[in-house]
């Protein structure tokens, strides 16, 4: 018995044992296998290590979507990405445009194509705003979990989405996300009780600091290394 003689729902099951590659692999072999393949039933899970993963053409998203993880464990995010805009290299800007903007732009697709999404977890996305994540929280008024790790760019704003928009939300994270601070957790806790809130380190980091407000400190220490 040929593999296509199987009829739709037995392969939907066979593709589910297959990692993102494969299912793409196989589905370029016939047209039944690529119904399969576009069947959205097929990806009610989809987790990715890099952002450059986000560029590739072999998932589907649809409102199947159910748990959506963006991992990136690299010491680019360390060494390039969690570094503040103005105190990056040329070399560091270049690296950073070319992947600044997949994570954003994924995670708008998501908005306008998975409205039952139920848990989102994203760390090491260095680039991404508070208003992308507004935007999933808006769209996706189902997101029970929220899991948010070295972030660098959330802010009290992203919390403030959480208080206003979060009606659903039963679990959210923000672990080393140093922008983020205690009056922030505190307002969660205080409009969302329900809330299991959780903050690893990130109300206990040092937040970034525009050089403009830096600049009386500067001053100051300028001052007294004069007169001493």
């Amino acid at each position: 018995m040929h593999v296509t003689q199987l009829n739709h729902e037995c392969l939907l099951h066979l593709f589910s044992f297959l990692d993102k590659e494969n299912r793409k692999s196989l589905s370029l072999t016939c047209h039944p296998l690529r119904e399969v393949f576009l069947d959205p039933r097929l990806w009610t899970v989809l987790h990715f290590s890099s952002p450059c993963q986000l560029t590739r053409d072999n998932f589907v998203l649809g409102p199947s979507l159910r748990y959506l993880t963006v991992c990136w464990f690299s010491s680019r995010v360390l060494q390039v990405c969690n570094i503040e805009d103005w105190l990056k290299s040329s070399f560091q800007k270049d690296i950073c445009s070319k992947h600044e903007s997949l994570v954003s732009t994924f995670l708008a697709h998501v908005c306008h194509m998975c409205p039952n999404l139920l848990w989102l977890s994203l760390s090491g996305c260095g680039h991404i705003t508070d208003q992308d994540v507004i935007s999933v929280l808006q769209s996706c008024r189902k997101l029970r979990c929220l899991l948010l790790e070295n972030c660098v760019r959330i802010t009290d704003c992203s919390l403030q989405g959480v208080a206003t928009h979060g009606e659903s939300l039963v679990e959210v994270k923000v672990d080393f996300c140093r922008n983020v601070t205690q009056a922030g957790l505190q307002a969660v806790k205080e409009k969302r009780p329900c809330i299991q809130l959780s903050a690893e380190r990130s109300a206990d980091m040092i937040p970034d600091s525009k050089p403009e407000e830096r600049l009386p400190l500067r001053r100051t220490l300028q001052k007294v290394l004069q007169f001493t």
